[in-house]
């Protein structure tokens, strides 16, 4: 009994690291139109600025969390009016060229700045240690980045449905022209998604460090998973993002239990699955 719950935690544990990056994925699909590929290298950089302010500044992996979404979202900010700005008109193949040479520019500058080694990070001292869950032991910090996924998906969902700028959010992804006509200062909306979005891979990336160790390349996996999951729950979806990822994220836990490379098949074999049977995702077209 107790191996089938630990292996659910951990895909939940998966699945909300995944979550993080694929619910600003799908948020910049949605409103801005733009399929955004250098989103997992947003997610590396987090990463290596919580290791920077944890190791070398404050020694404090809660500062070094906030700080990782803060400068992550930054980042995402003056690339969206510096670059991705300039290109909403464009056709598609140019916004995917763009973000793809966003990658390369940004893994390298990572190479120059940090080294193409490994990096590791320990486990906040607060959630070292394994506690009792459902009658098995399992790492307390896995359950508290479990608990952050499903907090975010509450957040997020309540912020996009029920306040003012989520209603704004959701008109101007309708209709940009007719929401600028009504007053709604697009460029400055737009910068603040592209804000939401990155800070949110920023703090999935921070969360993965104390997980496992990383290089420049962190970004690569997590980019392919977010965007099996966007195509698998739907492109611009948020409830699909979530349930999405959850679902790549139980794969990949109990596809390990089959045989070794069957857990990173499952989720390829999944997306053509629903490609084939629902070309436009499970929850595609059904948020307003």
């Amino acid at each position: 009994m107790a191996l089938p719950i630990q292996e659910i935690l951990t895909g939940l544990s998966l699945g909300s690291r995944y979550f993080l990056v694929a619910i600003g994925l799908s948020l910049i699909f949605g409103v801005l139109g733009v399929l955004n590929f250098a989103h997992g290298a947003l997610y590396m950089i987090g990463a290596y600025v919580s290791l920077t302010v944890v190791q070398n500044a404050t020694g404090n992996f809660w500062v070094g969390l906030i700080a990782a979404g803060l400068a992550v979202g930054a980042v995402g900010a003056i690339i969206e009016m510096g670059l991705i700005r300039r290109v909403y008109d464009r056709d598609e193949l140019d916004q995917l060229i763009l973000t793809f040479a966003l990658v390369l520019i940004i893994s390298d500058l990572t190479r120059t700045v940090w080294g193409s080694g490994n990096q590791t990070m320990a486990t906040p001292e607060l959630l070292a240690s394994n506690v009792q869950f459902l009658g098995t032991s399992y790492p307390a910090y896995r359950l508290f980045v479990i608990v952050v996924g499903f907090a975010a998906m509450g957040v997020f969902w309540y912020a996009i449905q029920r306040t003012y700028l989520g209603r704004l959010v959701r008109a101007t992804s309708s209709d940009r022209d007719m929401a600028a006509l009504l007053g709604v200062n697009v460029p400055r909306l737009y910068t603040g998604v592209f804000f939401a979005g990155s800070f949110l891979a920023g703090i999935g990336g921070a969360l993965a460090a104390p997980m496992q160790a990383f290089t420049p390349a962190l970004g690569d996996q997590v980019i392919i998973n977010a965007f099996i999951i966007v195509v698998i729950g739907g492109l611009g979806s948020f409830t699909g993002a979530f349930v999405g990822a959850m679902f790549i994220g139980l794969l990949q836990s109990f596809g390990v239990l089959v045989a070794s490379g069957v857990g990173q098949l499952l989720p390829f074999l999944a997306m053509i699955l629903v490609l084939i049977f629902r070309p436009e995702g499970l929850f595609g077209g059904e948020e307003q």
